[in-house]
């Protein structure tokens, strides 16, 4: 069986706003391997979301390509999309959002289970109560409702919900952002332990680039719905190359900030365009210090700049 479990081709999404179209996603092209951790970054409204929900199916792309296990997605028959929708789950960035306030827990984990298993009740809340526990929680929560229930807690059932169908991929949009700091560590350690147990692949979003660098095998940078640079964690780390990307990393906080890693600092002007009107040529052309002529006039492409690095930048293929 191949390694590769999504494989996204010129993946374009649109959206209209009145007489408007929104490109929330312009050209994007990744794959995602079995077992790894390919984590997304950029600043809100980049797009990230958005192409995790329509990998997962949540949205219908505009054009391009999904395939699953070398399968068109579009072309899944309906046993076959059963099974990737069990498959293939989404954690969320807001659990008190993403669970019904009148369910308790017990009925939100045992959900997705009577629609893709044939179990009997007391087979479901036996592994609700499995699950509970393997999210580090006892079986008293299964009674509980989501406003009893601390931000982390309800993030752990979230967790369970996901797992209680035995995917094999997880999509976590912002799986910490809305967590107390003392709290975030749990979570993730949560979910690399849970990912070396049972082989899970991970799709990472996140603005925390000191996590991503902690748990990511790669990293793709998105801006305005396109993706800019891309590359194994610590090469990227160690040498970004994009002017983006390394504005991003100019502005996460340093323990030490006389040290050698990222000496060259980078502040960004400008706001994001809108994306109902993407500028002609590079989409960061009007926000970048080292932007030329060429650079307003064409969109660069994606390209291997060294082994497993793609970077979109006309200046740095100079």
């Amino acid at each position: 069986m191949s390694d590769v479990l999504f494989q996204v081709d010129k993946l374009k999404k649109d959206f209209r706003r009145g007489k408007s179209v929104i490109h929330a996603l312009d050209d994007v092209s990744f794959m995602i391997y079995r077992g790894e951790t390919l984590s997304l970054v950029g600043e809100s409204g980049c797009g990230k979301t958005t192409c995790a929900r329509t990998l997962l199916g949540v949205y219908e792309p505009t054009e391009g390509s999904i395939l699953w296990n070398g399968k068109d997605t579009k072309s899944l028959g309906s046993a076959e999309r059963m099974a990737f929708r069990r498959q293939n789950q989404m954690i969320f960035q807001d659990p008190y959002a993403s669970l019904d306030p009148r369910m308790t827990v017990s009925v939100s984990i045992e959900e997705g289970m009577k629609r893709h298993f044939k179990l009997s009740s007391a087979e479901r809340q036996k592994r609700v109560e499995e699950l509970l526990h393997t999210v580090g929680l006892t079986a008293e929560f299964a009674s509980r409702f989501p406003h009893e229930l601390s931000g982390g807690q309800r993030q752990r059932v979230g967790i369970a919900r996901a797992l209680a169908l035995k995917p094999e991929f997880l999509a976590c949009d912002e799986p910490i952002a809305a967590l107390d700091v003392s709290i975030q560590a749990q979570i993730i350690n949560l979910l690399l332990r849970l990912q070396k147990e049972r082989g899970l692949t991970y799709l990472m979003i996140s603005h925390d680039l000191t996590m991503v660098r902690h748990i990511s095998d790669r990293v793709a940078v998105m801006y305005l719905g396109s993706i800019v640079e891309f590359s194994d964690t610590e090469a990227l780390y160690e040498k970004p190359r994009h002017p983006y990307t390394k504005a991003l990393f100019s502005a996460v906080p340093k323990a030490e900030p006389d040290s050698d890693w990222l000496k060259e600092r980078l502040q960004l002007t400008g706001e994001i365009p809108d994306s109902g009107h993407v500028p002609p040529g590079c989409n960061f052309a009007p926000r970048c210090p080292y932007a030329s002529e060429r650079c307003r006039q064409a969109a660069p492409p994606l390209t291997e700049q060294e082994q497993g690095h793609f970077v979109a930048c006309w200046e740095t293929q100079a």
